[in-house]
């Protein structure tokens, strides 16, 4: 753009005129994938393209289905704005949600370094909120920071709550899709991760070069990704970082019929008798505000009986993540895998604990893992550093995107650590190896007594044993 000296008020509106002649003289960057042409956005140095459907809208008929294809579009389709998140109730995050929620919800985004480029190493990103809450259009899931790193980055939704996690005798009984059943935010998962597959080339992206990455939740689902036998000999992926995963252990434990149960009683409720011959019509004719209900976020964990399902072992799509990986049924990639300092169930919890055991897991089937601990605290969070990095805490340094989170907050020392972390995860996306010239460096994980990362709350960085391996007294 050529540099214009302004003179007057006269001057800077004719300037602004001209700059914006330019700007429509420019055609925005375009990619053709197999639903037709999306336009991209241009902003520092990054291209982003949002809003992609790679599923039919999960709806009417389709409603507690398998992802089904998305249609093809005519035309130029603009990127400009991510979709719908899917049916939710928020949770008291401190940055708004990014997109307002819909039942037509199956969309995902790219963010790509600017300019013509083949064969960049790929991160997809999959959100947690206990299966009931979060989606792609986040602030601080934004990929921009990645990208400028020469990483592309690909996020997507997937259904929540009943929509994503659904059981009914009616449903059971029909057999619309092969027996694939109730665990339909994962199928919707597996079905990004495909068309990820099939045309992230179409962006610049290498098919053969992507990395899954999740927390909470989404770090489940990474579990799950790994040992579905629906993924495996598909090579969706290529390496995978599990944050605060849990230890392979499902929510809730339960079966298809402790679900059908839940998913009668909630029929029910809305006057539909488990055995009606229209049961399942008529449940797919509530509207989805009353499919979603109440279910918050802080209900996940609440005890009493449960009226939703979070999603279980059943076969096809989602086994036995703890058995799979004991017991070698997983998919051999690299991993790096680790938790927050004060995450879910204390430092011999679910988190701290469990990413502890699946690491040594997957390390003893020969597998390179890196095993780490989050303890860094800003000074602008909301709990004090005595309570460690509470989970989640560590979600906007993965990104390197601190600043969006805590704004004019934002210290030097939180922003040394987002880019600190960042490098880690770009270098391991890229290369399957977080190392690199600029960081300290971070040996493999070998089990019981090997070393880990400890990203200290005084934001330096500590190798070493974990101090946590044995139970607190």
């Amino acid at each position: 753009m050529r540099k214009v000296t302004i003179t007057s008020g006269l001057g800077l509106l004719l300037t602004l005129s001209a700059t914006m002649a330019q700007a429509e003289d420019v055609p925005a960057p375009q990619v053709t994938v197999e639903g037709g042409t999306v336009s991209g956005v241009d902003a520092d140095g990054v291209t982003a393209f949002k809003g992609i459907p790679f599923a039919a809208p999960p709806v009417g008929a389709l409603r507690w289905r398998a992802p089904q294809p998305a249609a093809k579009w005519s035309g130029l389709r603009s990127g400009a704005a991510y979709g719908h998140d899917c049916m939710q109730n928020y949770s008291a995050v401190p940055l708004p949600p990014g997109s307002a929620p819909a039942e037509d919800c199956l969309y995902l985004n790219v963010w790509r370094p600017s300019g013509e480029a083949t064969k960049l190493p790929v991160m997809v990103w999959i959100y947690g909120g206990g299966f009931v809450n979060g989606s792609a259009s986040r602030l601080i899931y934004t990929g921009t920071r990645l990208a400028q790193q020469g990483v592309m980055v690909v996020s997507f939704n997937y259904r929540l709550g009943r929509f994503g996690t659904f059981a009914h005798p009616a449903l059971t009984k029909a057999k619309e899709d092969g027996g694939r059943l109730a665990n339909y935010g994962f199928m919707d998962q597996i079905a990004a991760m495909e068309w990820i597959k099939r045309n992230v080339a179409a962006f610049g992206g290498d098919p053969d070069n992507i990395t899954i990455m999740g927390e909470s939740a989404g770090g489940m689902s990474v579990h799950n990704l790994m040992t579905s036998p629906e993924t495996q000999g598909k090579y969706l992926f290529h390496r995978a970082l599990v944050m605060s995963g849990g230890s392979g252990t499902a929510i809730k434990q339960t079966g298809l019929k402790d679900a059908e149960a839940i998913g009668a009683a909630f029929g029910k409720a809305q006057g539909i008798a488990a055995n009606d011959p229209q049961a399942l019509a008529k449940l797919r004719a509530i509207s989805a505000k009353e499919v979603t209900g109440d279910i918050k976020l802080g209900t996940v964990l609440a005890g009493g009986p449960r009226t939703f399902s979070s999603p279980f072992p059943l076969g096809e799509v989602s086994v036995d993540v703890g058995a799979a990986y004991r017991a070698g049924r997983f998919a051999k990639v690299p991993v790096v895998i680790g938790a927050t300092s004060g995450d879910l169930g204390g430092r011999d919890g679910i988190m701290v604990a469990g990413a502890r055991d699946l690491a040594g897991a997957i390390a003893a089937a020969g597998v390179p893992t890196w095993y780490y601990r989050f303890s860094y605290v800003s000074d602008a969070a909301v709990t004090p550093k005595s309570d460690g990095a509470i989970h989640a805490d560590d979600l906007p340094y993965f990104f390197d995107t601190v600043d969006i989170k805590y704004g004019a907050k934002t210290r030097p020392a939180d922003q040394a650590m987002g880019r600190t972390i960042a490098t880690y995860v770009a270098n391991f996306v890229k290369t399957g190896d977080p190392n690199g010239q600029t960081v300290t460096p971070w040996p493999r994980y070998a089990g019981a007594g090997g070393e880990m990362m400890d990203f200290k709350v005084d934001g330096s960085t500590r190798v070493g044993p974990d101090p946590w391996a044995t139970k607190a007294p």
